[in-house]
């Protein structure tokens, strides 16, 4: 062994956990960390805002399932960062951010930029520290990485005061944890088993983390198999073909009124995966948390989640592909199609458009995406009103095209694209944003052309915060207050960027542009005129405002 300053021991802890790329947004507090990345063979995207680094980091961890890596500097870049540190949390995401920290001699006398990031990401975070010994690197590296993917997913933050990361050491690396070979699911497989064949109305719901391309396949064969109906968590659409027969729909915020009824006369739940949040359950009405109408089987890796907010029938610690994977490989027992089949009647007429106003329909643009988009390509989107025509129209054929944060995080569609286009170059990468939402994260264009990130955005621009005037017309009609824009041209931004932009005011013209979007090979914006008065659920903002006032 030989000195290494603490920079360098990171970095060569990283490699030795099969890191490639890391977010940063560069930082004094953490030059040494900068310098041990210098020739280090791992790609350090240097990004525009710690938010978007933060946000591009969480996207990375979704992809892969491994954490993704943040690097920012202290006080306000730690502070900027802390928006994607909570879509981490909430999405369950593998996520490890590195702080740089003042001198540990200089704590508590409010330093230059000092702050608690004990204190500050604890309710943020699944575990936050700091590392005051050089030598302790590796030991706190290696804790990181498995906190970071152990039971349920989630952000790690880890503070580094400057002095202690330029500190040198003659320290061994420490290995990374070895996977834990799963228990036996053959008896909680079995047991899950019965109970769906003495069901008369299962409904199998799967989300959260760890879902994989092979977990898709068993999802689709054990479906098959029992005939059961599937639905998908909120912003879970592509851990099935949505061309199955027995999918039925997504559980969102503009839920299917026919699924969530679904729900409602289900006689057991089959939820895999998922923690059966608000959004899921609809604010909890769907299923009563005190008296659930419902039988549930419940199976999370996290024990902790198991009857946290509902109390299951059956609970099992387990992932959700090893206990889908022991379920597939059952025997079935064959039931009546009619229930299934009935559900995916409800979801197929669903998906008939309602028609919006304007020269530019989005539920035709979505549907013409589903239709024409390779089975691959990656779609990521942040929040907005332009969203819930994503997630009623679009088919998602694979696993992993989706990237949207549960959170519910606006302007978290550019910067998880980014991530995606770089990890995925030959696949193409599609960003939906509202104009709002764009424009949260928009000096990302910077990163993509830096980094060759050749995203294609298409900006939905009706002149506002759609979502938020959409309820602001239904609680208090024709007074508007807060929720207009005054935007700038996004093609005309793009090419400032040394991009390519375009604006499309006909429907007729969005196939045209989009193949000139992708035919530039760099990043690409697509701006849609959209009418003001367009709203998601099929209204106008005039007939929303008059349905209020009745």
């Amino acid at each position: 062994m030989a000195l290494r300053h603490g920079g360098q021991i990171l970095v060569d802890q990283l490699k030795l956990h099969g890191v490639r790329r890391v977010f940063s947004v560069p930082g004094e507090s953490f030059l040494a960390a900068l310098d041990g990345l210098y020739e280090s063979g791992i790609q350090n995207i240097v990004c525009r805002h710690e938010g978007g680094a933060a946000m591009m980091a969480e996207a990375m961890g979704k992809m892969t399932g491994q954490p993704g890596i943040a690097f920012v500097t202290r006080g306000p870049g730690a502070t900027n960062a802390s928006s994607g540190i909570h879509i981490a949390m909430q999405d369950s995401t593998p996520m490890i951010m590195f702080v740089g920290q003042i001198a540990r001699g200089h704590r508590d006398r409010e330093a230059f930029q000092e702050v608690d990031y004990r204190a500050m990401f604890a309710p943020l975070a699944k575990w936050v520290a700091e590392v005051d010994d050089t030598e302790r690197l590796p030991e706190y590296i290696a804790r990181a990485f498995h906190e970071a993917v152990s039971g349920r997913p989630g952000p790690v933050v880890l503070a580094l005061p400057e002095d202690m990361l330029s500190g040198t050491a003659d320290v061994a690396d420490a290995r990374p944890a070895p996977q834990i070979a799963a228990p036996s699911l053959a008896g909680p497989a079995r047991a899950t088993a019965a109970k769906l064949a003495r069901a008369e109305r299962p409904l199998v719901i799967v989300g959260g983390p760890h879902w994989s391309p092979e977990a898709a396949k068993d999802l689709a064969r054990f479906a098959s198999d029992w005939n059961l109906p599937v639905a998908l968590g909120f912003r879970r659409q592509d851990y099935i073909d949505n061309r199955h027969p027995n999918y039925v729909g997504d559980l969102n915020v503009g839920i299917n009124p026919k699924l969530a009824q679904r729900v409602r006369d289900a006689d057991l739940l089959l939820v895999l995966g998922s923690r059966l949040g608000d959004i899921e359950t609809q604010g909890y009405t769907l299923i009563d948390p005190a008296a659930p109408a419902q039988e549930i089987c419940h199976v999370h890796a996290d024990a902790g989640e198991l009857g946290r907010v509902y109390r299951p029938d059956l609970g099992v610690v387990a992932t959700a592909p090893e206990m889908i994977a022991a379920l597939a490989d059952l025997e079935a027992t064959p039931r009546d199609g009619a229930w299934a089949n009935g559900g995916r009647q409800d979801y197929l007429s669903w998906l008939e458009p309602k028609e919006t106003p304007g020269a530019v329909k989005l539920e035709r643009t979505i549907k013409w995406l589903s239709e024409n988009l390779n089975p691959d390509a990656m779609i990521a989107n942040g929040a907005g009103n332009y969203a819930a025509f994503l997630h009623r129209y679009f088919h998602y054929k694979e696993f992993r095209t989706q990237l949207a944060p549960t959170s519910g995080s606006m302007g978290y569609g550019f910067p998880a694209a980014i991530s995606a286009k770089l990890e995925h170059p030959a696949r193409t990468v599609v960003c939906l944003a509202g104009d709002g939402c764009f424009q949260m994260t928009l000096n990302e264009m910077s990163t993509a052309a830096q980094h060759g990130a050749a995203v294609i955005v298409i900006v939905c621009n009706n002149g506002r915060y759609g979502t938020i005037r959409m309820h602001q017309e239904k609680t208090y009609p024709a007074r508007v207050s807060g929720t207009d824009l005054a935007n700038p041209d996004f093609a005309a931004l793009a090419r400032a960027y040394g991009g390519h932009g375009e604006t499309v005011e006909k429907d007729a013209e969005f196939p045209a542009a989009f193949a000139r979007a992708e035919a530039a090979g760099t990043l690409a914006v697509i701006e849609l005129k959209l009418d003001p008065e367009m709203l998601s659920t099929g209204q106008s903002i005039s007939q929303a405002r008059a349905s209020a006032q009745t």
